[in-house]
């Protein structure tokens, strides 16, 4: 844990990960998901979505769309995009639909999990690289006393270099350093995750995901989670 002065005040930051840390994760929240939930939001949002609604089960995400409450269901079930859905999760794809003015609902089986798991939390953000200086930014004006930053991994269940990377980034950030964008980059590239995205046997892992995930501060946004109407909802901010 590590302390900043704000005059009076100090902020704890704290490195969790996987799902057990979002249950424990208290004060402000960043449930981060690189590859490739919250970038995936994250695009979908720039390229016009209004929102997300971010749930826990396929069918919970059917039957809002079936409802009406949203227009297209994202995510996946084992990194490809579930019977029934509308976008995968996949980055590149979000940013080639027609997304303007719709609502999303997205599952996946970690980003999601945790942001539904982060119940002690007083605000939650969902992270990725491409909103990292914003997040920190929206973090910091508020001057918290806590901050968790938790790294999902795969399927929330075991660490991956990609969301701890990350959550160290934003730690730098938060404590004013600048961090060392092309040096992120460089050890995730090196990781065990990197070749699937060029494995022609996968194609749900388009390799340009590879490319937007890793496109650090490619937005000046943070994506605020906020309840409305009892559901998680994901936007701008």
């Amino acid at each position: 844990m590590v302390d900043i002065e704000f005059g009076v005040m100090h902020l704890n930051i704290r490195v969790d990960s996987l799902l057990a840390g979002a249950e424990r994760a208290v004060g402000v929240v960043v449930v981060i998901d690189v590859f490739r939930a919250f970038t995936t939001a994250a695009v979908a949002l720039a390229n016009g979505a209004t929102k997300i609604i971010m749930v826990r089960d396929v069918e919970e995400a059917l039957e809002l769309r079936a409802a009406g409450i949203g227009e297209l269901c994202m995510g996946e079930v084992g990194g490809r995009a579930p019977v029934g859905f509308d976008l995968g999760n996949s980055p590149f794809e979000a940013s080639q639909a027609n997304l303007e003015g719709r609502t999303i609902i997205q599952r996946t089986s970690a980003g999601t999990q945790g942001i539904i798991a982060a119940r002690q939390a007083t605000q939650l953000y969902a992270g990725s690289l491409l909103t990292a200086t914003a997040t920190a930014r929206a973090i910091l004006k508020e001057k918290p006393v806590d901050v968790t930053l938790v790294a999902m991994g795969l399927d929330g269940i075991r660490r991956s270099d990609e969301d701890e990377l990350c959550a160290i980034h934003l730690r730098n950030l938060l404590e004013g350093r600048p961090g060392s964008p092309s040096g992120t980059r460089d050890v995730i590239l090196a990781g065990p995750q990197i070749p699937a995205f060029h494995d022609p046997a996968k194609p749900h892992l388009h390799p340009a995901d590879l490319d937007i995930a890793l496109d650090i501060d490619r937005y000046d946004f943070a994506v605020l989670i906020a309840r409305e109407d009892g559901r998680l909802v994901a936007r701008k901010d």
